[in-house]
């Protein structure tokens, strides 16, 4: 008989690390993201992720192993092929008696120990560590001398130096390389924009950024929303690399005069990702942006995001509702889309028809009937939402409300018991309302089909493992969040010392403030009687909404993040 493992939740209580509500919280959490129980407590900061692999390794009575103080057998570890460690994510530890010692993160994995087994022909022992912990021991001991960027892009001048007469003006080398033929010689052209790729999904990138200049072509990562150049690839090489990203793509390597759009499919770290890839003609050549999409981004579930237990509650209310409009506003990297996703995740029942309408279609999720926008053929937002109609739908997604036309099916719909989410380009949520009059929607239809608006902003949250007390934080910021003399002697600030796995920047992972305003009857009548945002603003944080800034400074009192972030990311100058 199979022995009953005691239940994970149960051990981090019985260890005091956590509290019954708290397990509460996250069992619901990870129903809706359908997530690991685990991997939800420490998404929401209640464990760390030693915590869980010791608790996991008293479930399964597993040996827990501390990477950061074991030393690892840099000989055994040379046997192992890396792709093979690199997409499992196990590091060996000893062998003997004909048996193989390894450190894993997820004893359940049943099928990936059974192909290890079939591949190193040998019979495993296993012991826990956190997932990170293996990664970064990974990326220490591999060899990895021919992974960096700047070796290939030094392999690339030799190989130019040795195949190219010394009589020979090298500026022109590569320049005018036909780089659709590429073959086997041009094997380091492959191998830097692969590394490029790589090494921007493993630093957490969400886009890639290939921008030529007039002496050099900059490669920069957009890493928790700000870009950080990375390197500089030689002039000679921006033709060619240009469009090998373009046949990656499929786009057309002949059209250099015009904008274009593609897609990459590829496989990092043994996972499937997809890259939104835009090229656009510049002054010294065509500049590149991969969008880096990652599913497992926008399945984050709702209370990740980052709400506050009131709004949280108001949310869940609102997308629970049988019709009207639920709009996000904020400018683009808000993360409005992630946060409708999140909504939909919960709402995305056999029960429900659910259809979206989207410009383009990022994530394809199962249970839902995605439409992609296409302008050239002439299926536009407003066709495809007069279609969707017909299909009789309980929800629909409109990816972005950007006309009257759209604006006006959008809100018949909620009129005629449709449940509908989208999303506008407002600064704060009492905006949306006025910008929707300016398009020319009629105000006795805003007040009526609109539910509620919100705004929303991305922070960048301070790096838990080198987090420490800011004696002296920034007055300047402090009075531009909204702090009194009194709350700034009262609280402790936090803020991050930079290290290793934040890239010394002191900050890691990103969280959504938020400005909900749900609509009031008194903001119906401003509504309808054209108020000036202003005016409904005045009414809306009287009823109870809390600003942008004001979300910010809860997070900078709890520690998650600071008063610099809050300050450069909200509208410090709304604050009333």
């Amino acid at each position: 008989m199979a022995k009953n493992r005691k239940k994970l939740g149960d051990i981090l209580i019985e260890w005091g690390v956590i509290d019954s509500k708290q397990l509460a919280q996250a069992v619901e959490h990870s129903s809706q993201s359908r997530k690991r129980l685990g991997d939800v407590l420490i998404e929401l900061g209640m464990v760390t992720d030693d915590q869980v692999a010791k608790a996991m390794a008293r479930q399964f009575d597993l040996e827990y192993i501390d990477l950061t103080q074991h030393r690892i057998d840099q000989v055994l570890i040379e046997q192992i092929p890396n792709d093979l460690m690199l997409r499992h994510l196990f590091i060996p530890l000893s062998k003997e008696g004909g048996r193989l010692k390894i450190v894993i993160h997820d004893p359940l994995d049943l099928d990936m120990m059974d192909l290890l087994r079939f591949r190193l022909n040998i019979e495993l022992d296993c012991a826990l560590a956190p997932k990170g912990k293996i990664k970064a021991a990974l990326d220490n001991y591999l060899n990895k001398v021919d992974s960096s960027i700047d070796h290939t892009i030094d392999e690339i001048h030799r190989s130019i130096d040795a195949s190219i007469d010394a009589s020979m003006d090298k500026s022109i080398d590569l320049a005018n390389l036909d780089a659709s033929k590429l073959d086997d010689s041009s094997a380091p052209i492959i191998k830097l924009i692969n590394k490029i790729i790589d090494e921007a999904c493993n630093g957490r990138a969400s886009d890639i950024h290939i921008e030529p200049m007039a002496d050099r072509v900059r490669v920069r990562y957009r890493v928790d929303g700000v870009c950080i150049e990375r390197d500089n690839i030689p002039k000679q090489l921006q033709n060619v690399v240009s469009t090998r990203f373009k046949i990656m793509s499929g786009m057309d390597i002949a059209e250099k005069r015009l904008p274009l759009d593609g897609r990459i499919k590829k496989s990092v770290n043994g996972k499937d990702i997809d890259f939104r890839v835009s090229s656009l003609p510049g002054y010294h050549g065509e500049s590149i942006v991969l969008r880096i999409l990652r599913p497992e981004s926008v399945l984050v579930g709702i209370q990740a995001l980052g709400f506050g237990d009131r709004d949280y509650e108001r949310f869940q209310k609102i997308i629970k509702r049988p019709n009207g409009i639920f709009l996000v506003t904020g400018p683009t990297g808000s993360g409005k889309t992630t946060t409708l996703y999140s909504a939909l995740q919960v709402l995305n029942r056999p029960d429900k028809k659910i259809i979206t309408a989207e410009d383009p279609v990022e994530f394809n999720f199962p249970g839902m009937n995605q439409c992609q926008i296409r302008h050239d053929i002439g299926l536009s937002f407003s066709k495809v939402l007069r279609s969707m109609l017909r299909q009789a739908p309980n929800i629909i997604l409109v990816g972005e409300i950007r006309d009257q036309e759209v604006a006006d099916i959008a809100i018949q719909a909620a009129l005629t018991g449709h449940l509908v989410f989208s999303t506008l380009h407002t600064n704060d949520a009492p905006s949306a309302i006025t910008r929707l009059v300016d398009m020319g929607v009629k105000p006795f239809l805003v007040a009526s089909a609109v539910q509620a608006i919100m705004a929303q902003r991305l922070i960048r949250t301070i790096c838990k493992e080198c987090k420490v007390e800011d004696p002296s934080p920034e007055l300047k910021y402090l009075k531009l969040v909204g702090f009194t003399d009194d709350e700034i002697s009262k609280h402790t600030f936090y803020k991050g010392a930079g290290c290793k796995r934040c890239s010394g920047t002191g900050y890691k992972g990103r969280l959504g403030i938020f400005e909900m305003m749900l609509m009031t009857t008194q903001i119906r009548e401003l509504a309808f009687n054209r108020a000036p945002s202003n005016k409904i603003r005045q009414v809306a944080l009287a009823s109870g909404m809390n600003a942008l800034a004001t979300d910010g400074k809860l997070k900078v009192i709890n520690g998650i993040t600071t008063v610099e972030e809050v300050a450069r990311v909200a509208q410090v100058e709304g604050l009333v």
